[in-house]
């Protein structure tokens, strides 16, 4: 089955693990939410469900694989769950045990026929991507999901790493929180070495209460046509959620099927 039209909707969104912070103050007056449950997180989260339901693939940075914060919640299945996704998958970047598992997540309405953890290289071991590969051969339509680290020259060597990875598809989509912005030496690099382009227009997602940093991205490669970028006034964390909207070329086809309960785990091990 076609993405309608052959348009996809696809966001980016770093949620803080459901932590709602629209004043610079909150990040030391909610401190305690990063490491102790508490009960607005997972109404935070249903209106981050109400809010990414209207998109086809959704990449997620700061999420919580199921830890005493998140009240052993694994917080990528419970935003599937709620916003009525067939396919997510969690990959944890920092296990913590039951004090906490940093993660990032993948939600899609279309099956990927493979999913890949990819160990990024850094001084702090942990940072990974998702790689999501949609179809076979020439065709193949491929989602990277990133949240690369705060020093510079990790980000140099992250971008420089996954390059090789992004050029093994003539069809990519890398999204996340890049900690960069698109005039840094980190993305000349990346641009310079893969066909993915420059974003067309430059979408201030942080902080929320008043962004004025483009650090979160979504970047494609010239065989796709993007038809609308921009940042979302939704403040549900201290990241806006920045969306996509591209027109897949002719012959890229994303399949669909009935059953909710299909998980990406089960994709991962049988394809």
């Amino acid at each position: 089955m076609k993405a309608e039209k052959n348009r996809l909707r696809v966001m980016s969104y770093n949620v803080q693990v459901g932590i709602r912070t629209d004043k610079p103050h909150h990040y030391l007056l909610h401190s305690w939410k990063h490491v102790l449950p508490h009960s607005f997180r997972l109404t935070n989260l249903d209106r981050i469900a109400d809010l990414i339901r209207e998109y086809d693939i959704v990449g997620m940075q700061e999420l919580d694989a199921g830890s005493i914060r998140s009240n052993y919640i694994n917080l990528a299945e419970f935003l599937a769950e709620r916003a009525g996704f067939p396919f997510w998958y969690h990959q944890v970047n920092r296990n913590l045990g039951h004090f906490a598992q940093h993660a990032s997540g993948f939600l899609s309405r279309y099956q990927p026929d493979k999913i890949t953890d990819i160990r990024l290289p850094g001084f702090i071991p942990g940072r990974r991507a998702i790689m999501a590969r949609y179809g076979e051969g020439d065709s193949a339509l491929t989602i990277f999901i990133m949240h690369l680290a705060l020093s510079k020259r990790a980000r140099l060597n992250q971008l420089d790493f996954i390059s090789d990875f992004v050029n093994d598809s003539a069809h990519a989509i890398l999204m996340g929180d890049l900690n960069c912005k698109a005039d840094s030496d980190e993305m000349n690099l990346l641009f310079r070495k893969t066909k993915l382009h420059r974003p067309l227009s430059e979408c201030h997602t942080f902080p929320s209460w008043r962004p004025h940093q483009p650090i979160d991205h979504i970047l494609v490669t010239s065989e796709l046509k993007v038809l609308d970028i921009k940042a979302l006034s939704d403040t549900y964390s201290d990241h806006l959620p920045i969306v996509m909207d591209i027109e897949l070329p002719e012959g890229l086809e994303l399949k669909t099927v009935q059953q909710f309960e299909h998980s990406f785990k089960h994709i991962q091990r049988h394809g």
